[in-house]
């Protein structure tokens, strides 16, 4: 990423700069957003889900080798094409960016504010864990006598972990900074508070803003080593979970400065970050450092922990990480503020899991709905005051969203109406 900082700050921006908190950033406007999941394609299929309390999680056939588990593939991933002029890209993961893309007006949403603002003052800023990894799998299964991968394979921007930044940056027609992300599982969110960050200091005037992921054998076997994937559904926060189902999904959401967006948008409003350290897999077990991003999150957004109706928990199923959540969650909030997972609909997608439970956050304050835990039917009584099964119907203002990753990389969202 390539950025001018010998340009000279606009008279607004410096001016913002100037005056701002290290805490008060000012919220952005989400002008559009899409998703894809095992759900189906778009924001409306995976409402109907959630709102059905209907899991889209299936019996796993993805991996090249039996591995007895459910996942959240996405149906009709096989028959998406990509952009023809970008057919050199082609792969799983950046079909499953198309996909998105064309999903809920999106791509043509972008058009519009290209037009606008012009193709170099939007920002493109991806989110993933794995990126295209699952199409070098394919080209070092092809290889011949002397060791060499197929010649169609020899694309070195495929097999990059930027991959997944560069083919949105060219399948949108965008000239702006673009930047890939991999801080595994809060990878998109991380996104998110850098996209924040971007317009606040006027580096660009809008953001595209996304992550996707796909199954592949190297994230299923390898989950499967860390001992963490569940050989039947997962069943988040339930007293007999077992651990993860792995899925996959796009998401994309397109940010601007809330005076240049059109009315009636729903906010970022604010975006705490942490980074414990403690372990490359397992959360550190008192759950300081995802409160202190929690926390963070609703002192940027000037909200007090009263304030949330609904929190989106990482909530992976796993036996360690959905207990220190809880526990976190008893902390920070009051029983009444209703807290699920919903990985029991989607899987879990990884480091397109923050973009897409954004999207669910959206979902929720747009159609004030609040999503249940779904397969989990023994919530540890305990956390039974905020965890919870069941869906339930109710305006929604505020949306907390977590999302935490693997080496202790954490980022928490706040969500809201418009102005």
């Amino acid at each position: 990423m390539n950025l001018d900082t010998t340009r000279p700050l606009p008279p607004a921006a410096a001016a913002t700069v100037a005056t701002a908190s290290p805490l008060a950033l000012p919220p952005m406007a989400i002008v559009a957003s899409s998703v894809v999941t095992s759900a189906g394609v778009g924001r409306d299929a995976l409402a109907r889900a959630m709102r059905d309390h209907r899991s889209a999680l299936r019996p796993n056939v993805i991996s090249s080798r039996p591995l007895p588990t459910m996942v959240g593939d996405v149906v009709g991933v096989d028959d998406a094409h990509v952009p023809p002029a970008l057919r050199r890209l082609d792969c799983r993961n950046h079909r499953l960016a198309t996909m998105a893309l064309r999903a809920d007006g999106f791509e043509a949403a972008v058009a519009r504010v290209t037009q606008r603002l012009g193709a170099a003052r939007i920002g493109v800023i991806m989110g993933t864990s794995t990126a295209s990894i699952g199409a070098s799998e394919a080209a070092y299964r092809q290889r011949d006598d002397q060791g060499r991968v197929p010649e169609a394979a020899r694309v070195p921007e495929l097999h990059s972990l930027h991959s997944l930044g560069l083919f949105v940056q060219l399948a949108l027609g965008l000239s702006g900074p673009a930047i890939t992300l991999s801080t595994a599982c809060s990878s998109s969110a991380k996104g998110l508070a850098m996209a924040q960050r971007w317009l606040a200091l006027h580096v660009v005037d809008a953001v595209v803003v996304g992550g996707a992921d796909s199954l592949c054998d190297s994230v299923l076997f390898g989950f499967h080593a860390l001992q963490l994937v569940s050989p039947d559904v997962c069943r988040p926060f339930d007293a007999t979970r077992r651990g993860i189902n792995l899925g996959e999904g796009a998401g994309f959401a397109l940010l601007m400065r809330e005076g240049d967006a059109p009315e009636g948008c729903a906010r970022l409003l604010g975006v705490g970050e942490s980074s414990d350290a403690h372990h490359l897999s397992a959360p550190q077990p008192d759950g300081v450092s995802i409160e202190a991003a929690v926390r963070q999150a609703l002192q940027r957004a000037q909200l007090a922990p009263a304030d949330i109706q609904c929190i989106n928990l990482h909530g992976t199923a796993t036996l360690q990480n959905d207990a220190v959540e809880a526990a976190m969650v008893m902390r920070v909030f009051a029983p009444g503020v209703h807290a699920s997972s919903t990985k029991g609909f989607t899987g879990h997608t990884l480091g397109a899991s923050g973009i897409i439970e954004a999207v669910i956050g959206l979902l929720s304050i747009e159609q004030g709905f609040m999503p249940g835990t779904v397969n989990s039917t023994q919530i540890d009584p305990a956390w039974g005051g905020h965890i919870q099964a069941q869906p339930v119907h109710a305006p929604v203002r505020h949306v907390v969203s977590h999302a935490f990753g693997f080496g202790g990389s954490n980022a928490a969202l706040v969500l809201g109406t418009a102005r």
